[in-house]
């Protein structure tokens, strides 16, 4: 990674820990904030992520990993809740980086879209639709429900985002580190063990 790179994965890594921005809107931001040309090369999600572990680090060692730790128990209980549907816990809140400003976001695996969202109105759950990219580019309906989190002074969002069946295949792929994307009910229960 070249410094100009560097130096925008360390700015972006700021504003998504102090922000709670994506990576891309915080790239594209850091981009403009250190007065760089709009077709600078930008460093790719992992080194951000990277960048963002530095910064936790440094800077949020003593809060991050309670917010963490309520974060992945608020996600357990909704994936306990969404069993039906394969869930899958993705993000920032899966790779050990999510503070209290992070959304959670679920990935369901349906063999009809609708069926998630027939059990939401069911147990009289208020959320709102909208459509998302999806982890292979693709358009999704994410279904976002504001929850109080118990760990957490605050409320957060939670995106269940709706994948057909046949998706749950490739969506296992570990990154060029051996690290998963995603990980299911049993997978998330290991890491809040392994956290105590």
């Amino acid at each position: 990674m070249n410094t100009v790179q560097e130096e925008i994965a360390a700015t972006a890594a700021r504003m998504v820990v102090e922000e709670g921005l994506e990576y891309g809107p915080a790239k594209r931001r850091a981009v403009k904030q250190l007065g760089l040309n709009a077709r600078a090369q930008l460093p790719n999600n992992d080194q951000v992520e990277e960048a963002v572990r530095e910064y936790l680090d440094l800077f949020c060692a003593d809060t991050q990993p309670a917010e963490l730790k309520a974060l992945r128990e608020l996600a357990l209980v909704w994936m306990a809740r969404m069993s039906a549907f394969k869930p899958h816990l993705g993000g920032a809140v899966w790779r050990g980086t999510a503070t209290g400003l992070s959304d959670i976001y679920l990935q369901l695996f349906c063999d009809d879209s609708k069926s998630a969202e027939i059990s939401l109105i069911d147990h009289q759950v208020r959320y709102e639709v909208s459509t998302v990219q999806g982890f292979q580019g693709e358009a999704v309906d994410a279904l976002s429900i504001l929850c109080t989190c118990p760990g957490l002074t605050q409320k957060v969002f939670v995106h269940l985002m709706i994948y057909d069946l046949d998706d749950l295949r490739g969506a296992l792929k570990p990154d060029g580190q051996g690290r998963t994307y995603r990980g299911n009910l049993t997978a998330l229960n290991k890491l809040l063990k392994d956290f105590e």
